[in-house]
Formats: C-alpha cells, sequence, structure tokens
C-alpha cells in the first residue's frame, strides 16, 4: 500500500535525523513507479551520504505543479480552496485534476515545440508553425501514444496542408542536419562530432553518422499546390541516391565526390533493401504535384526502427527527458547526450522507467502522473542552492517561459476570472499573441544553453516599462479589490498574496502591506510588486 502523507512525512522525518528507512527492496517487482523512483533516489541518498530537504508545502506544491503541468499558476479561489482543505487526498486530486485540464495539451505542445525547434530557428518560414503546434497539442488532447507521433513526425506523410507533423521534416531538407536532430531528439545521442571524423571522446564512427543519414538522403521537399497565399508542401522521396563518405574532412580532397554509404541502423545491421532493376532512371519530382511513393522507403524503415520497443534509445531516451522536465535535469545529464562515458546518476531506476513506459504503451502522461506523484518530486525547493540538484535531495528551481508569465499574469490580475464571455469559459488561446509576439522578445530565452538563468537588462526594462499595467488595470480585477477600502486591509493582503504568490502572507508582509495600503499606497503598485518580483518569477 502507498504510504499516507502522514506515513511519508514521518519517513522523511528518520531520514532527516539519520535513521536508515528502507522497508522495501529497490526494485520490488509490481509497485508503482512512484514507489521505485522514490526507492531509488533514497538509496542513492544513502550511498552519498545527501541530506534531503523537507517536504514542501501544500502552497509550494500547488505553485509548482500547476506551473508544471498546465503552465500558469493557480487562481486565488483555487489557491484558497486547496490550502484550506482538510482532505488527505488532496494532493492526488489535484494532479488529476491538473491533468485533465485542456491547458496541460497546450502547455506540453509548447514544451515539445521548443524540444524539437527552440525559440527562433534559423531558416525560411520557420516562425509560421502555428500549425505545427497545434498538432502537438492535439497529440496530447488524445493522450497520443508517444511511439505513434513520432512515427508520425518521421515519416511526415501526406501534404502539409492535411497534417503540420511533416514540418519537422520539411525543416531540415539536408540528410546530415536532419539525422542530427532526429538522433539527439528520439535517441539521445549526438553523433554530429562524428560527421567530420571519427568521435574524439566517444565510440562512434564517422561512418556510422554517414549510415544513419543515408537513410534519409532520398528526400526532397516538393510544392504540390496553392493554398490562398501559402504554399503546400510535400516530401518526396527518390528511390535512387545516396550519401557519399569521403573521409575525415582534414583529408578531403577537391573534386572528391566520396564513396556511397548504405542505411545501417546505429548498432545494429545494415538496412536490407530491394535492388532497383538494372539501368532504372529516375524523373525529377513535377512542381504542384503529389510525389509518388517510392518502390522501397528507407525513411519509413528508420522511423519503425526508431519507434520500435526494443529499441536500445528510444524508451530510456524519453523517459530521461520526462524526468527532466519535472526534476531539473536528466538522469543522464545533459538529457540528449545518452553515451559510454556520461553515465545515468541512477543506471536501475532508468531502465526500470524505460521498461515501464513500454508496458504502458508510451504513455506520457502516465509517466507524469507517476513523476509528480512522487515524494521525491513533492520535496521542497529549501536546500543546498542548486538549481538542478545533482541527486534530487530538494526540488528544482526554474524561471517560467514567457508564455507561463504572460498567463499568469492575466490570472493573478483577475483577468481571466472577472472577463465577461456570454456564459462560456474565458477563450485564453486569445491572449497567447501577447506571449509569441512582444513579451518573447525580452523575455523569451531565460535559460543559457547549458540551462543557467540569465535576467538581463532588457529584462528589467520590460518588468519597469512593459505593458502589465494593461493586466494590472482590469476592471474588477486584483487591484479594484485590494485598493477597496471598505474591505480589512488584512483580507485585502491575504487575497493580493494568494492571488499572486499562491501563498498567504507573512506576519511581517501583513504589516508591511498593511501600513503602506493604510498610507494611501497604490494598490496597483502593490500588485505591481509582487508579480515582478523574484518569487513570482521563479517556480516557487
Amino acid at each position: 500500500m502507498p504510504l499516507s502523507r502522514n506515513g511519508w512525512l514521518l519517513r522523511f522525518g528518520a531520514i532527516m535525523l539519520g535513521v536508515v528507512c528502507l522497508p522495501f527492496a529497490v526494485q520490488a517487482q509490481g509497485k508503482p513507479l512512484r514507489e521505485v523512483i522514490d526507492a531509488e533516489v533514497e538509496a542513492a541518498w544513502k550511498r552519498e551520504s545527501v541530506k534531503p530537504s523537507v517536504p514542501a508545502t501544500d502552497a509550494e506544491f500547488l505553485r509548482r505543479v500547476s506551473l508544471d503541468l498546465i503552465g500558469v499558476v493557480p487562481t486565488f479561489a483555487e489557491t484558497a480552496a486547496f490550502l484550506d482543505s482538510k482532505d488527505s487526498d488532496k494532493r492526488d486530486k489535484l494532479i488529476e485534476k491538473l491533468l485533465t485540464d485542456p491547458r496541460f495539451a497546450r502547455h506540453q505542445g509548447d514544451i515539445w515545440d521548443m524540444i524539437l525547434f527552440g525559440r527562433n530557428p534559423p531558416g525560411y518560414e520557420t516562425q509560421r508553425r502555428e500549425g505545427f503546434q497545434t498538432w502537438l497539442k492535439t497529440q496530447f488532447e488524445k493522450n497520443t501514444p508517444y511511439d505513434v507521433w513520432t512515427r508520425e513526425l518521421l515519416k511526415a506523410e501526406g501534404t502539409s496542408a492535411d497534417s503540420s507533423a511533416m514540418y519537422f521534416a520539411q525543416y531540415r531538407a539536408a540528410p546530415e542536419d536532419a539525422i542530427e536532430a532526429v538522433t539527439q531528439t528520439f535517441l539521445g545521442v549526438q553523433l554530429q562530432c562524428a560527421r567530420c571524423h571519427d568521435h574524439p571522446f566517444e565510440s562512434w564512427k564517422q561512418l556510422e553518422f554517414y549510415g544513419m543519414a543515408a537513410f534519409l538522403a532520398r528526400l526532397d521537399v516538393v510544392t504540390v499546390a496553392q493554398k490562398g497565399n501559402m504554399s503546400v508542401y510535400a516530401i518526396g522521396e527518390r528511390n535512387l541516391g545516396d550519401v557519399r563518405f569521403t573521409g575525415p574532412a582534414k583529408e578531403s580532397k577537391p573534386g572528391d565526390k566520396g564513396e556511397p554509404v548504405k542505411p545501417k541502423f546505429l548498432l545494429g545491421a545494415e538496412l536490407a533493401e530491394p535492388e532497383m532493376p538494372k539501368g532504372y532512371k529516375e524523373d525529377r519530382f513535377a512542381a504542384n504535384k503529389m510525389p509518388p511513393k517510392p518502390k522501397f522507403s528507407r525513411k519509413d524503415a528508420l522511423a519503425e526502427w526508431i519507434t520500435k520497443p526494443d529499441n536500445p534509445f528510444f524508451a530510456k531516451s524519453v523517459a530521461n527527458r520526462i524526468w527532466a522536465q519535472y526534476m531539473g535535469r536528466g538522469l543522464v545529464h545533459p538529457v540528449d547526450n545518452m553515451s559510454a562515458s556520461n553515465k545515468p546518476s541512477h543506471p536501475e531506476l532508468l531502465d526500470t522507467m524505460a521498461k515501464e513506459l513500454i508496458a504502458h504503451k508510451f504513455d506520457l502522461k502516465w509517466l507524469m502522473r507517476e513523476l509528480v506523484s512522487s515524494r521525491t518530486y513533492q520535496l521542497s525547493g529549501l536546500g543546498t542552492g542548486e538549481p538542478r540538484p545533482t541527486w534530487f535531495q530538494h526540488a528544482r528551481s526554474r524561471p517560467l517561459s514567457a508564455e507561463e508569465l504572460v498567463e499568469s499574469w492575466q490570472v493573478s490580475c483577475g483577468l481571466l476570472e472577472n472577463e465577461s464571455t456570454g456564459g462560456k469559459k474565458a477563450d485564453t488561446d486569445r491572449l497567447r499573441p501577447l506571449g509569441n509576439g512582444y513579451t518573447i522578445q525580452f523575455l523569451g530565452n531565460p535559460l543559457t544553453g547549458t540551462g543557467d538563468f540569465q535576467g538581463g537588462i532588457k529584462e528589467h526594462l520590460y518588468l519597469n516599462n512593459g505593458p502589465l499595467g494593461q493586466a494590472i488595470g482590469v476592471k474588477n480585477g486584483l487591484a479594484e479589490f485590494v485598493g477597496d477600502a471598505k474591505k480589512p486591509v488584512a483580507e485585502r493582503v491575504e487575497r493580493l498574496f494568494l492571488a499572486t504568490l499562491s501563498r498567504r502572507p507573512t506576519p511581517e508582509e501583513v504589516k508591511k502591506f498593511s501600513e503602506f495600503l493604510n498610507s494611501n499606497g497604490s494598490a496597483a503598485d502593490a500588485v505591481w510588486v509582487l508579480i515582478t518580483c523574484s518569487e513570482y518569477r521563479f517556480n516557487h
């Protein structure tokens, strides 16, 4: 039986006092994954002499899990109700509620759009990918298995008008560029250093790189129609064509076309494919016409191999990536560098997660539920000061994305709760252009390439001089309530904190803000102070 909340509080108390408290085997068969997670992590704490943090308070947990699952802070009403609830199962119920919230799918779509393309990818029309973002959102709405929608991405069938899934293949047309993205994203393997020579630090050979690139060597992006003022594309695959291997880049000679390389699965066999008839000649793909299917598709063979349950990389890669999404760093870190020289911190746990994910048919929502339900995830963020703790001894700290900030500001200030919608649910998507446009110029890249937060003068100027007044000044919103002198000042201050920082104020904060409001201080300024402070900028 899973431990009750009181039970695991006692257990963590015992660990904090140095008492060994591991009443079950680390990988006991048949136990929920969340229990395996906790047992494996606790065993590592003991081995490494690491002292874990205390469990998160209800307020800290509420804010963190809301941001992680739906990408927005809870409303004042949601916060007050959760903090006041005496239900012993309220955390589990909250998790289920958030996983079924429509914003869950949109938030996951945002995250995977960044994984697949990044914030500002170079290239033609890369900013015009609303259809692709919608397609990603739909996969999470339907809870489509990860292997299914990955195959759809990699096979890229139909046209850009039929399915935005093919955009991933359309963007990276060169086989060398495409295979770098595919192996890093879906296999967690960095092959790019083997593009010009054998990898200097890993076992990957240059021929292995080109053997994988050969799967994508016959692809062309073909314009098949016009739809309004937009071109409609398809991915055509020829029956002939190979990548050429000329050896290490430093030994290449002008005019050397190199030797053709046949497709070969990474750490596997060469692709068995039928030979074309001797003397076969292939016509070029015609413009404004759908390209014919090839007699044999290397691209499809690669997609099938990548997403097979017995692929040595696929399940581990996504399990590691989802772990990092919620825990701050991968069991293998960085997440896209799974190699012999970069061992996982918890190898048995990673193996178990991959096996369980396969057993649950690549259900990412199931995996996310198990992770956020674990005691490890629900630790406090107080601890060593590491934003991404190596042994997961406390919760990670992260800055909110531009999209999360924009919608959270709207929620905290009361716009989404108070605007007239004719009895219908407020359309939060209509607020998205603010997040995807102006605000992103200042807040769109809060992290360095290694995951560290980097605040800058542009962010500072935006928070001081940007359009936050549009949200703060909303009619019937938070500022109006806080400025209502007819209401008790303590009630106004409590609402201010619950609506913004998802917690009740400390006695000292009540005193300071009460003095400010009683001395005719601006309620809008009080709101602005909290929605631009460091505590609001981060997940807790």
